[in-house]
Formats: structure tokens, sequence, C-alpha cells
């Protein structure tokens, strides 16, 4: 069975351009190789904003962190900040893959924005790139004054398995009660390790793009026996009080639609403020598409769960 014809006229067009990605230990590093290119080639807005890559300590014998740093050029004092991580399954993908959108949030919001480019499966499985998103969330929190930032308006966001960071990640704070933050912004998030069974599987989901293949592969890859830790998969956390109001964003294509309707129903039930939005006929990285109307529209709603929140 096919949903192509459920899938949003707009983006056919980019559906058709986008080629067929199989993810394997063999197809991984070409893969992996072709980003930083395509990235270099692709041109960035003209707005007023400084975008520098920094190294952060990881409080590991002197091992540091790739993040990109995006901050407004008329910054001031007080500024929210957006603790940023990219997507790519946990085993692929650079901070630069988001610098226009990242680059758009800081203007627009005001805020200082770091992208975390933590390390990846399967080399570092899981708990390493937990360990480096923590690592980012304390040294916001040690450089407020320096980077004119408050502790209190500090929010996490991510796409995809960003998304599955930015979500754990938050499990991590509360319980470590170290950091506070302020707010989840989670864009198609992997919020479950769990993969259903094929006769129980939502059939008009996961053929575009992100299929169940490749969630496979990335599972193992990251998570491996660890499938029973919360801090890997959110949807594992016995209980969610006391997380911060949370915002999310998923196509009714996606392979996570449907445990993105779970996880939300379980904040609310736990009584954690929640929007969310389900796009029809948009499959997992619609948003390729960026002159599609839902793209636009799916964008202009990021801004304002931000600007409502970060206030």
């Amino acid at each position: 069975m096919t949903t192509r014809h459920l899938v949003d006229p707009e983006l056919l067009p980019m559906l058709d351009a986008f080629p067929p990605m199989t993810l394997s230990a063999e197809t991984l590093p070409m893969i992996r190789s072709a980003i930083p290119q395509m990235m270099a080639a692709r041109p960035l807005p003209d707005l007023p904003v400084s975008s520098n890559v920094i190294h952060i300590p990881s409080g590991e014998d002197g091992r540091d962190v790739r993040c990109l740093l995006i901050q407004p050029l008329t910054s001031g004092a007080n500024m929210p900040a957006i603790l940023h991580f990219h997507g790519g399954g946990h085993v692929l993908g650079i901070p630069e893959m988001d610098q226009p959108q990242l680059m758009r949030w800081a203007v627009e919001l005001g805020c200082l924005v770091l992208s975390v480019d933590y390390r990846l499966a399967p080399e570092t499985p899981f708990p390493g790139p937990m360990d480096d998103a923590y690592a980012a969330l304390r040294w916001l929190n040690e450089q407020c004054d320096k980077l004119g930032i408050k502790r209190d308006r500090i929010a996490v966001s991510g796409g995809s398995a960003g998304g599955a960071m930015a979500a754990c990640l938050c499990l991590m704070a509360r319980d470590r009660g170290e950091y506070k933050i302020a707010f989840q912004h989670l864009e198609a998030p992997r919020l479950d390790d769990r993969l259903a069974a094929p006769e129980d599987a939502n059939p008009f989901t996961g053929e575009f793009v992100w299929t169940r293949a490749n969630s496979a592969y990335c599972r193992e890859a990251y998570l491996g026996e660890n499938t029973l830790d919360p801090y890997g998969s959110a949807a594992r956390a016995t209980s969610l009080s006391g997380l911060p109001p949370a915002y999310i964003a998923v196509g009714s294509l996606d392979l996570f639609v449907d445990e993105c309707l779970a996880y939300t129903a379980r904040l609310t039930r736990a009584g954690v403020p929640v929007e969310l939005i389900v796009y029809p006929g948009c499959f997992h990285g619609f948003k390729i598409a960026a002159e599609a109307s839902v793209t636009i529209r799916a964008e202009d709603d990021n801004i304002r769960a931000l600007r409502k929140a970060l206030a």
C-alpha cells in the first residue's frame, strides 16, 4: 500500500526529487561525508547575526564538544537562549544543517542559540551523546553572565533524534536538579525506541524519507541493549510530572506521529502544559520543501511557540 495520495500536493516535487536513503554500516560513511559539502555549498540568509564554531568543555579529561553559537548582532543583557540538537537518527548530522532556521530564530526572538555537535553512534552510543547534551546545558548556565542570557529563560529544541535528545535532557535536568529548563520544543521527535510489530504498525506512516528500516538501524546503533533507560528514550520514563512546558509538531504521515500523540497524552495527564500540532499530508523531513505553504506555516508556528515560551 502506498500513502502517496495522502501527501500534501506541494510536497510531491520534493518527494520525487529526494533520493532514497538506506542507512547501514556500508552506506553511513558516504552519507556522512556528503553533508558538510552540501552545507558549504548552500547560501546562508543575510541576517544580522554572528555564527561561530566554538568548543566547550565536556568535563571528561580535557575533551571538548564542538558547538555552533549564533547570536544577534544587537544582543543585550538578559536574553533568552535555545539549546539545540540536530537530527540524523543519532548516527549522522551536524549543527550547520539547521543554521538558516537557527539564524532566523536568533533574529526574530532576540535570543542566543547554541547547537551541539554531539558525538554520533555507532562510534559513540548512548549515553555518550547525552553526556555532551548535559555538558552544553551546564556550560550555558555557567556562562550566563558572560553570554548575556538568563538562567530561567533557557529552552531546549531539536528535531527527530535531536528532539529525542531535547526531551531526554529535560528528564535528566529534572532528576538531577542542577539546572532548570524553561521549555521543550520538539519537532518530529523520536520519543519511543519501541518499534511496533509489522502487523501492529500504523499502515499510513513511515513510507517516505524516514522508514522503519532506517529507524531500526539507528535504534540498534544508538541504544544497543540500553532500551529501558529514559535518558535514551523519553517514553520509557515512569513519570513525566515536573517537566517543562512542551511544544510538539509532527506530520500525519511521519513514522513518529503515534508516539508523539501518546507522549502528548502522558504530558497532559502529568499536568505539563503541552501544545501539539499534527500537519496533514506531511512526512518526516517535509520542511526540506522550503517554499511549501505547510513548511512556511510550520516555521511560523515555531517562532510563535518559542516567542510565547521565552517572553
